[in-house]
């Protein structure tokens, strides 16, 4: 069915396209707005990705999913507003800060809180925090999809984790005093 629909979108059908957008619209805009700073921005992300994607769509060749090449193409839109703005400018340490592993309490954090307070993270440290730990993208090319050093990479997630565990530490110790 995907083939077909790809097929139609590359003759420019406009039903097609709309079929298609439906389709991939909520995984995407999930993608959008895990690197996005907002619901809003995460909105316009994924419109103007979907406008690369139509007008690459030709570029396409069958490899692979077309799901994640959607998906990648998301995510480099969006990266690329990143480095437009200078997100990634301002220098940061190779030195990586010693941190423990954040434990999270299954029972006293919520997944709405998690995805709450990673979103609120730094641009720098939430992009690398999303491509390290969700999407499983290594140092080296975080390095290079967000035009940084390993050791920025590292260093970034590192602190990114950081602040998470002080977080999640004042969420518990507020949690415990209500009890």
């Amino acid at each position: 069915m995907i083939e077909s629909l790809l097929h139609e979108c590359k003759k420019n059908n406009t039903q097609a396209q709309e079929q298609l957008y439906k389709l991939l619209a909520p995984k995407l805009f999930a993608v959008s707005l895990k690197y996005s700073r907002n619901h809003e921005e995460a909105q316009d992300n994924l419109q103007e990705s979907f406008l690369i994607i139509f007008e690459k769509l030709k570029q396409f060749n069958g490899n692979g999913s077309f799901e994640g090449w959607a998906k990648r193409l998301v995510v480099n839109y969006v990266l690329q507003q990143y480095r437009k703005q200078g997100a990634f400018l301002e220098l940061v340490s190779d030195k990586i800060p010693n941190v423990e592993e954040v434990e999270i309490d299954d029972e006293s954090v919520t997944m709405e809180f998690l995805l709450k307070i990673i979103q609120e993270l730094p641009d720098r440290y939430r992009l690398v925090f999303n491509l390290y730990v969700v999407d499983g993208y290594s140092h080296k090319e975080i390095a290079e999809m967000l035009e940084i050093t390993d050791g920025t990479s590292k260093s970034n997630l590192a602190r990114a984790k950081m602040i998470l565990k002080e977080k999640i530490q004042k969420y518990n110790t507020a949690i415990s005093r209500t009890k």
